[in-house]
């Protein structure tokens, strides 16, 4: 099959590739054409595990090709994808939906033959209708359905992801729609995912619907992590403990510093909108949103205390900066929110992350960038881990301990043991333990 991607970001990037190794013919288009000569030379504009060479294998075996010209793209594809932005919409946190429109424009002005235009990006319910409409107002002649059809890529493991899924999820009352989508993941029925046809407005709720419910997965377990740390319990046991649970489950109970990247805090925000706009608010979501931000900035409280209640004049070594590990992303990274009130109480702030230094500048231009983690901790007052790279889950702690002025150590995210470290002489704080 021939398959449009428009957009060559995170989704559609790694969506065009996998559909590529599956054997099809994929092209990728983008407006930024600094993007696709990039892609091009074989440089990939986000840090994904296994990306560049998968790129590099399909290019090599012409499946993959990519483009700035739309129409080279959608000229005789048979499924035409849209994986663009949908960002949070300043001031009011519902979703921007003017890139899914006007890719929906320049698709149908370009389109020919029967056309299955399908809705990779996350979108409110009902998107599909307008981009329907607009496709319908721009060529009232067009053979062609709109389907609505999710990712679930969770980023550092998204090729996986998608090569071995949890489900398919497919929204479309269109049969010929229903043959090409069944065709376009056909490659996929080895593995037996379940493909979950529906209609598509129930399609994109399930997106939505999905990632809120892993928010407030990590919200409640971060909320019991509280309760844990002034009772004195363990929080990592009470995870084990009701994860154990088939109904609950092990995954998103992992006590932290909050969520953040590309799709929690603008998919809570933009299901919590659209909720309210049709009248029926969702008071477990906007509780969720509101305590993830709160639980931000506690976490440099807790970093505060545990340097005797004051860090003016200090200076605090954080390692890690992205959202999670196995990323370049720093979108709504907890780590933004801990270094604006670490410096606002008077910390100066040194910095270390294998990958999201570079996009943590623009963000951050008041800290100090190391080259290594122990660098990063050399004369500090106290070390704080903020994201849990495999590179820093077996540091040389004793070294880490020369390098500190104070053996001070915040670890948001209990890699470590707390009777081990204070064997080893550091002042320990984690997070939802005693």
């Amino acid at each position: 099959m021939k398959i449009a991607m428009i957009g060559s970001g995170y989704v559609g990037l790694v969506s065009g590739v996998c559909f590529a190794d599956f054997g099809h013919r994929v092209v990728c288009v983008d407006k930024d054409a600094k993007k696709i000569e990039a892609l091009l030379d074989g440089v990939m504009p986000i840090y994904e595990p296994g990306l560049d060479d998968l790129v590099a294998k399909n290019v090599r075996e012409e499946r993959l090709s990519f483009t700035t010209d739309i129409a080279e793209a959608v000229r005789g594809a048979e499924a035409v994808f849209i994986a663009v932005g949908t960002p949070s919409r300043r001031g009011d946190g519902h979703a921007d939906l003017s890139y899914v429109h006007a890719a929906a424009r320049e698709i149908a002005e370009v389109m020919d033959g029967y056309t299955v235009v399908v809705t990779k990006s996350t979108v409110p319910v009902g998107t599909g209708d307008e981009v329907e409409r607009i496709i319908r107002e721009t060529r009232p002649d067009g053979d062609f359905a709109v389907v609505s059809n999710p990712e679930f890529l969770r980023e550092g493991a998204a090729i996986s992801d998608f090569k071995r899924p949890d489900r398919i999820v497919v929204g479309t009352s269109d049969p010929r729609a229903r043959e090409v989508m069944t065709e376009v993941y056909r490659p996929l029925f080895l593995n037996q995912p379940p493909i979950l046809f529906t209609d598509r407005r129930t399609s994109e709720i399930i997106k939505y619907a999905a990632n809120a419910f892993l928010a407030v997965k990590i919200t409640f377990i971060n909320e019991i992590a509280d309760l844990c740390e002034a009772a004195g319990g363990n929080v990592q046991e009470v995870a084990r403990g009701i994860g154990l649970d088939n109904r609950i489950g092990s995954k998103f109970l992992h006590a932290g510093p909050g969520y953040g990247g590309s799709c929690f805090p603008k998919d809570t925000r933009a299901l919590a909108k659209t909720a309210q706009d049709v009248g029926t608010p969702l008071r477990i979501v906007e509780t969720v949103i509101d305590v993830n931000e709160r639980r931000k900035t506690a976490m440099a409280g807790k970093v505060i205390k545990a340097c005797g209640g004051s860090v003016q004049g200090k200076s605090i070594a954080l390692l890690g900066l992205t959202f999670k590990p196995n990323t370049d992303d720093m979108r709504e990274a907890p780590s933004i929110a801990i270094v604006e009130a670490l410096e606002a109480a008077g910390a100066t702030v040194r910095a270390y992350d294998p990958e999201g230094m570079e996009h943590a500048r623009a963000l951050m231009p008041r800290v100090a960038y190391a080259p290594d983690a122990y660098s990063c901790c050399e004369g500090a007052d106290a070390l704080v881990i903020v994201t849990e790279w495999d590179a820093f889950r077996a540091l040389d702690l004793d070294r880490i301990k020369r390098l500190l002025k104070s053996p001070v150590l915040i670890d948001l995210r209990n890699i470590y043991r707390p009777d081990d470290m204070r064997k080893r002489g550091f002042a320990y704080t984690g997070v939802g333990r005693c």
